[in-house]
C-alpha cells in the first residue's frame, strides 16, 4: 500500500485450499510434491522423503498380503515413473521387506 502497510490476498489462501482439495489424503507437507495425482519429484530431504514413502506405502499396499516385484512397480508406477528408487527406498527405509531371494515384498510391521 502506500503508506507502507501490507495487506493479505484473501485470494493467496483460496489457492492453498484448492491445492489441498485437489489432493485429498496427501498430507498438507507434502501436497506441494504432486500434480495431477502424480508424484513430481522424490524429496531429496531424508526426513521429507521417509514421510512420504510412508505416505506412498499406507496408501498403495494392504498390510496382510505379500507383493510381487512386478505388483510394486505396477503400484508405484500409478503416482512415478522411477519405480526402482521408489521401491529401493522403501527397502532401505523399513517401509517395505524384500524376501531374501526377491520373490515378495510385505508391508513392514509397525
Amino acid at each position: 500500500m502506500a503508506d507502507g502497510s501490507l495487506r493479505a490476498d484473501p485470494a493467496v489462501f483460496r489457492r492453498a485450499r484448492s491445492v489441498e482439495e485437489a489432493h485429498p489424503g496427501v498430507p498438507r507437507r507434502l501436497v506441494g510434491f504432486f500434480a495431477q495425482g502424480r508424484l513430481t519429484a522424490i524429496p531429496v530431504r531424508p526426513a521429507v522423503r521417509r514421510e512420504l514413502l510412508a505416505h506412498l506405502t499406507g496408501t498403495l499396499f494392504e498390510s496382510e498380503r505379500g507383493y510381487s516385484e512386478a505388483e510394486v512397480n505396477a503400484a508405484f508406477r500409478t503416482v512415478h515413473d522411477d519405480t526402482s528408487a521408489l521401491r529401493r527406498y522403501c527397502v532401505e527405509n523399513g517401509l517395505l521387506v524384500r524376501e531374501r531371494d526377491g520373490s515378495v515384498y510385505r508391508v513392514a510391521a509397525a
